[in-house]
């Protein structure tokens, strides 16, 4: 028996709407969790939060879906440039657990930070030069803890002058803003940085031209990470953070800094900011794991952006002790032969160009069991569009009248709420996204008798119903182990004096 799912009686308080906001991806991301402490990355609070951020705007270059891009013409010379230059033991992907971070409240106090390396090329936040001023919490994680740092404490971690690059991630999914920074060090009770940068999540504004970030193509960080959350939901909505051995000069969209070790001009040797995907001819076993397949599919749809020079071609993981024992060991066999270079798009193309298309999915209905919901969307569009409806979510199955028009009918199997959503793609611009909740509602009677009253049921094949009432009515029946069957009355006895407050019962689909 499944748990009864609970409908209104008379009216539709009970019932929740669809609303809020869609991602890029389609997933409803629901109400943005209010952070009131700084909360670190491995936790459940932490998942709760960034799932339901939109962490870029959804035209933004780390969100853009690669999949249908042309390749470049010395696609094959690159990638085979790329495999030459790294030696015969690291020609496969690398998963790296490196880059965490940390949730931080809109009134976290900032602390100075000095910025000793470039801050002449960084957001100093309202801080004099050369320090900045950064909403740093006492447990501000530094690159690879836990899972790289042996024994030592965050504490400990923090002070470690190790000479790695000990990169660290401050974020404010309240105010949208993130901060970044490299080399970061504590230093008795002083905070110290080779640099610091920081990006709007609402913005597809670049560093200026020329200036470096946490990251040494000038790119933020964060959006580019593989987090526990998303790998359990089986895909991880971003392109990847990737590095290679050797890069050119002259960084391209969206990287704005270029750190070519003798300055090398060979085109095939690859810019930061280039794009890398994973080939759509390799097949993702279904026997891999679900971190491995989510990632696989991840640089399928949105590939890899080129931020930094390293000894690997590697991808960067949270550090999250939570992922099982060698869950990504089988990344380590995909050859580099295996990915090609796309053509980029810049600043104002692809998703971010002019007439990207917009759906309406309509407003929140209520329905009887066997009726049929007017589905009234709208699309507008400037170039051959594909329109879909489907079922999002619900309780049965929905059939529509014709999911490729916005203007359709939908039937249900079940009573309950369904979320239907309403997408428009044309394979340029981020797919548009509307949803719209179809509450299907049973229609009991209630027929007072006396100071009683007296619901019937209708009948739906299959199914019991359960009447439940509000704990503040002390002066009725308790009904929860009541179960009447298809077509059936229910008596409801009232032991007080008052008149029949019907509003605060509720029917319930048992099984």
């Amino acid at each position: 028996m499944r748990p009864p799912f609970w409908l209104p009686l008379l009216a539709a308080p009970l019932i929740a709407t669809a609303g809020g906001r869609i991602n890029h991806e389609g997933r409803i991301l629901g109400p943005l969790p209010t952070v009131t402490a700084p909360i670190l990355f491995d936790t459940a609070q932490a998942d709760a939060v960034v799932s339901a951020m939109q962490i870029m705007p959804v035209d933004n270059p780390w969100n853009e879906d690669v999949s249908q891009l042309p390749l470049l013409s010395n696609s094959d010379a690159m990638i085979a440039q790329i495999s030459s230059d790294l030696a015969s033991n690291r020609q496969t992907l690398e998963p790296f657990f490196e880059m965490n971070y940390v949730l931080v409240p809109d009134n976290q106090p900032n602390l100075p930070i000095n910025f000793f390396n470039y801050p002449d090329e960084s957001d100093l936040n309202g801080g004099t030069s050369p320090n900045g001023l950064y909403p740093i919490p006492s447990n501000l994680p530094i690159e690879t803890w836990p899972v790289g740092t042996g024994s030592l404490t965050l504490s400990q971690w923090q002070q470690d002058n190790d000479g790695s690059d000990r990169h660290a991630i401050m974020v404010k999914p309240g105010a949208g803003f993130i901060y970044e920074t490299w080399e970061t060090l504590l230093q008795g009770t002083a905070w110290q940085a080779s640099n610091g940068a920081m990006f709007n999540l609402a913005s597809d504004a670049l560093r200026p031209a020329g200036w470096t970030s946490g990251d040494a193509a000038g790119l933020p960080m964060f959006p580019a990470l593989v987090r526990y959350d998303e790998c359990q939901r089986g895909m991880v909505e971003h392109a990847l953070r990737l590095v290679v051995k050797r890069t050119r000069v002259g960084p391209i969209y969206p990287a704005t800094h270029q750190a070519s070790v003798g300055n090398q001009t060979n085109p095939n040797i690859p810019a930061m900011g280039q794009r890398l995907r994973l080939k759509a001819s390799f097949v993702i076993p279904s026997s891999w794991t679900i971190q491995e397949q989510a990632v696989l599919l991840a640089l399928k749809k949105h590939g890899a952006l080129v931020a930094d020079n390293g000894g690997f071609f590697s991808v960067s993981v949270c550090p999250d002790d939570r992922y099982p024992s060698g869950c990504f060991n089988h990344l380590t066999t995909i050859g580099i032969s295996n990915f090609e270079v796309v053509q980029s798009t810049g600043a104002t193309g692809g998703p971010r160009s002019p007439g990207a298309p917009t759906a309406n999915a309509g407003v929140t209905q209520w329905i009887p069991v066997g009726g049929t919901a007017q589905l009234n969307g709208a699309v507008t569009y400037s170039s051959p569009t594909t329109i879909l409806w489907y079922q999002y979510s619900g309780p049965g199955a929905t059939t529509f009248g014709n999911v490729s028009q916005p203007a359709t009918t939908a039937t249900f199997t079940l009573p309950g709420a369904y979320t239907l959503m309403l997408s428009a793609a044309e394979g340029i611009h981020a797919v548009a996204y509307d949803a719209v909740t179809i509450n299907v509602v049973l229609t009991p009677t209630v027929s007072p008798s006396g100071n009683n009253m007296v619901v019937s049921f209708p009948s739906v094949s299959g199914h019991n119903y359960r009447v439940d009432s509000s704990a503040d009515l002390v002066n009725w029946t308790t009904l929860a182990d009541q179960v009447p069957g298809n077509g059936s009355s229910l008596n409801v006895t009232h032991t007080g004096a008052g008149s029949l407050p019907r509003q605060f019962y509720r029917v319930a689909v048992e099984n």
